[in-house]
């Protein structure tokens, strides 16, 4: 089995490198670090091809004779998205056209993108159903939006088999604290590590479906190798923690004089994400790790990066 791995040199497509280690006869890896680390992959057997995929000819290179691709490639800061909507829509779609009509060309057997929950927008229905419509607020979630149709005509014109997975709160080892698009758990965990006080933004009494990375890559394992599996699916563990929780946790596990305080409410946060994994779990995808386990894991990452 040859794999490609696009923006394989970010937090969760290096996670996707590491879980086909001893697995793969080949596995590539494309990206043009714009967000990704070459540290990221240290160690990891793999086949590195720096470049961004809207280079054509490159992904042309990248996708010959491999299996299946695991597109994580994209811009992924919504604010980011917000002030260079045009750059957005070139790597995001214009990209991921490169990569599935090359991937056509070049017969390979399957395609996974990472889609985003942020595709339900605001909508305060929980759980979120892939049923529900699309109310993407941002040209991220937009174009995430956008790769799910082109994936699924893809597949119905009989061109590429396809999947697309919505992530909800993944979080893990090698997750960047001070990226554009950081997420809680690695900054919650660096300040507690480091001994600085936990900033929580408004009461703290929104909560959130956190899945373990390493969950997330058995899923898109799951969607690429599985047959069948084809259309839109939620990832996530179905469950909800708040805030509040999620920072005490983190804190109790540091043991340090660390402090939550409250800062004020952020415009724009959703009060309550949830997936509904159910379809997904009835396809057959079972995760294998509790949030307690991931973090567990991802604490002892940080503390140890950190020298602490």
């Amino acid at each position: 089995m040859k794999i490609l791995v696009t923006g394989g040199a970010g937090f969760i497509g290096s996670h996707i490198v590491e879980h086909f280690q001893g697995k793969a006869e080949e596995i590539r890896v494309l990206d043009n670090l714009r967000t990704g680390y070459r540290e990221n992959l240290h160690g990891l057997d793999h086949t590195f091809i720096e470049g961004s995929i809207t280079d054509r000819a490159l992904v042309k290179q990248a996708v010959e004779g491999v299996d299946y691709i695991f597109h994580m490639a994209a811009m992924v800061s919504v604010p980011e998205s917000m002030a260079k909507i045009s750059e957005c829509v070139e790597i995001n779609v214009n990209g991921l056209l490169n990569v599935l009509e090359e991937a056509s060309a070049a017969k390979v057997k399957k395609l996974v993108f990472a889609s985003s929950a942020a595709n339900y927008g605001d909508n305060p229905t929980v759980p979120k159903v892939e049923t529900m419509y699309p109310e993407p607020k941002s040209p991220y979630a937009i174009t995430k939006l956008d790769g799910e149709y082109y994936l699924e005509m893809f597949r119905t014109e009989g061109l590429l088999e396809t999947t697309s997975v919505r992530f909800f709160n993944v979080f893990g080892p090698r997750q960047d604290p001070k990226g554009a698009y950081a997420a809680a758990v690695p900054i919650f965990i660096e300040k507690a590590v480091k001994g600085e006080n936990i900033t929580v933004f408004g009461d703290g009494e929104q909560t959130r479906d956190f899945i373990y990375v390493k969950d997330i890559v058995g899923a898109l394992v799951f969607a690429a190798t599985t047959e069948g599996v084809h259309g839109t699916y939620n990832a996530g563990y179905g469950g909800q923690i708040t805030i509040n929780d999620l920072a005490n946790n983190i804190l109790a596990s540091a043991g340090t004089d660390s402090k939550l305080v409250h800062g004020p409410e952020r415009a724009g946060d959703v009060k309550h994400s949830r997936a509904s994994s159910e379809k997904l779990r009835a396809a057959g995808w079972q995760p294998q790790h509790t949030l307690e386990e991931g973090l567990a894991a991802t604490f002892e990452f940080f503390r140890n990066k950190l020298g602490a």
